[in-house]
């Protein structure tokens, strides 16, 4: 995520050279193009840490740190 990064609530997913704009609200691919399996873990993992992801996004609309979120294991 990026401090005061535009609407709507999302984050950014790299995997090799790709990067994934991954919206929270609903969860799903914005943009960006990555293997259907990258896809599909990240759109997993972004379920299983909504709550968490939304108020990292408020974190950073108010300037401040983003918490960590555990990795998919």
């Amino acid at each position: 995520m990026y401090f005061e990064d535009h609407a709507p609530p999302h984050f950014h997913a790299v995997y090799g050279g790709v990067q994934l704009q991954v919206g929270i609200s609903p969860i799903k691919i914005l943009e960006g193009n990555a293997p259907k399996r990258v896809q599909s873990m990240v759109l997993e993992w972004a379920a299983l840490h909504q709550p968490e992801l939304l108020a990292d996004w408020e974190r950073c609309q108010n300037a401040q740190s983003p918490l960590p979120i555990e990795p998919l294991d």
